[in-house]
């Protein structure tokens, strides 16, 4: 047997993963990802071994397989680029060093004094120039530094260095109260709350043998709900931002104005515009009474139609259309390599989406939906295809108020309990994929033989795509970067964990 496997949101035992020696870890993933047109979900190493967790669309599943490892072992990236940024982490954080990688450079930085020590590429010639731009930057984005290798206004090689927003969260999870689990997770990309803690939720309910398919249809219409209000505020203030980048100043306005309103939407619904403290080991903290939905049905359909008016507005000028098409391409075949999810993976092409793809998360089952494609892997086409989402998104959202009207509203909901702390099936392997705005949060579990977790691994979808960035700006002049940048929208945080 290759692989294990075992479906979203379930557990596996640590024995009944199959260890192969490395050439035969190796091969089988190659041939699993190169072949069978599986995806890479996570890889990490706990205790001596190395686990490599991919996606299979055809089954519907998981599949695991680990291998043992000393201080060192060869390097997979040369064989499966989609492990490249996995094995980056792995030397820098498990000071694990897989001989042979390309380029061995940290990604996070989290054993500097400060990230930025370190050497860059250069070009030479006298024509050759540099530009760096951050970590500091105007307004209230993220830090994050971008130094760029130009000749005259020609992007030759941009170079990305993260670390900035490093907390640790994963290694905190391992040692916090797990009271505190459903906050620090939430925090991993705020603008992804939703997210995370259903991707935590419904990994930490499998180690303790809690399915998440017991909970009251309401709370799974509910939770549902409020993932897909946070899939429409980030796709509209992302379309904003893409019209403000080029001047386009109403689109931006309205856009900004336009996403408030939703973020209010998810307020009303949770308690909270991000979602914080909204999902529950028993479902969410609270219902949304029957009496308050045509407020918030005549609310949304007023926003959308405003949105639009905006959107309309945008993509009938010209001027804006010409400095989309044809910037920041990347090839379908490159995304595939280098493991992209996604918007930005779907815009070049790769049909995926874990909520066709694994399930198991919310009511997708119930409703009718498709994913988006789009094929030119340039700005526009991930501008389209976040227009795309948003109209699934909201004929989901109308089916989802249909659905409570139709599902009686519960008299109360339980207090929170506890998330299980100690009380796990020991040495198990749990994980749950959630398809956020960006594309799929994966988390990972890892309990020991006393029931506790030892080792969180999560993988925020940033984690696959900044490289995606860095070859979008191959051969582009320096002044598409901004719309390059806004088109991908990856977090820092997300990133940094």
């Amino acid at each position: 047997m290759d692989f294990a496997s075992f479906k979203n949101t379930g557990k596996i035992l640590l024995k009944d993963i199959p260890q192969h020696d490395f050439d035969r870890f190796r091969d089988v993933l190659a041939e699993a990802i190169n072949l069978q047109n599986c995806r890479v979900g996570a890889l990490f190493a706990s205790t001596g071994k190395l686990y490599a967790i991919l996606i299979d669309p055809a089954e519907k599943s998981f599949k695991a397989a680990c291998t043992a490892i000393g201080n060192s072992y060869p390097a997979l990236t040369p064989h499966i680029a989609a492990f490249h940024w996995f094995e980056r982490e792995i030397f820098e954080s498990d000071h694990i060093k897989p001989e042979g990688h390309p380029w061995l450079k940290p990604i996070r930085f989290e054993n500097a004094p400060q990230p930025g020590v370190t050497d860059y590429f250069t070009l030479q010639g006298n024509a050759a120039h540099e530009v760096a731009v951050g970590p500091v930057h105007a307004g209230v984005i993220e830090p994050g530094h971008f130094r760029f290798q130009c000749m005259g206004e020609d992007v030759y090689f941009l170079e990305i260095e993260l670390g900035y927003q490093h907390r640790g969260i994963e290694k905190m999870l391992l040692t916090a109260p797990a009271k505190r689990h459903t906050h620090l997770i939430e925090t991993a990309a705020g603008d992804s709350s939703i997210a995370y803690a259903l991707a935590y939720d419904g990994m930490a309910a499998a180690l303790a043998q809690q399915p998440r398919s017991k909970l009251p249809e309401r709370a799974q219409i509910l939770r549902t709900l409020a993932l897909e209000l946070e899939r429409i505020a980030n796709h509209v203030g992302d379309i904003g931002a893409l019209a403000g980048d080029v001047a386009f100043l109403t689109s931006s306005a309205y856009c900004g104005r336009i996403r408030g309103d939703f973020l209010n939407m998810t307020a009303m619904l949770c308690g909270n515009r991000f979602g914080r403290n909204y999902v529950t080991y028993n479902g969410v903290a609270f219902d949304l009474g029957n009496n308050k939905l045509p407020f918030l049905r005549d609310w949304f359909e007023r926003t959308v139609a405003d949105f639009k008016n905006a959107w309309q507005l945008l993509a009938d000028d010209p001027g804006v259309l010409d400095r989309f098409e044809n910037t920041g391409t990347v090839a379908p075949e490159v995304m595939r390599q280098i493991g992209a999810v996604g918007v930005a993976a779907r815009a070049a092409g790769l049909d995926i989406d874990v909520r066709r793809d694994l399930g198991n998360i919310g009511v997708y089952d119930k409703l009718v939906w498709q994913t988006g494609l789009k094929r030119s892997g340039d700005v526009i086409a991930r501008l389209k295809l976040r227009r795309r989402e948003l109209r699934e998104s909201i004929r989901m959202v109308r089916a989802l108020f249909t659905m409570l009207e139709s599902n009686a509203a519960s008299a109360a909901w339980s207090e929170d309990a506890p998330a299980a702390d100690g009380n796990m099936i020991p040495e198990a392997l749990a994980v749950t994929a959630v398809e956020a705005w960006r594309g799929e949060v994966v988390c990972c579990g890892l309990t020991g033989a006393d029931g506790k977790f030892k080792r969180i691994k999560l993988v925020d979808p940033s984690f696959h795509n900044w490289f995606a960035l860095v070859l979008a700006l191959r051969g582009e002049q320096i002044s598409n970067f901004p719309i390059c940048n806004k088109s991908f929208n990856l977090s820092y945080c997300g990133h940094d964990l």
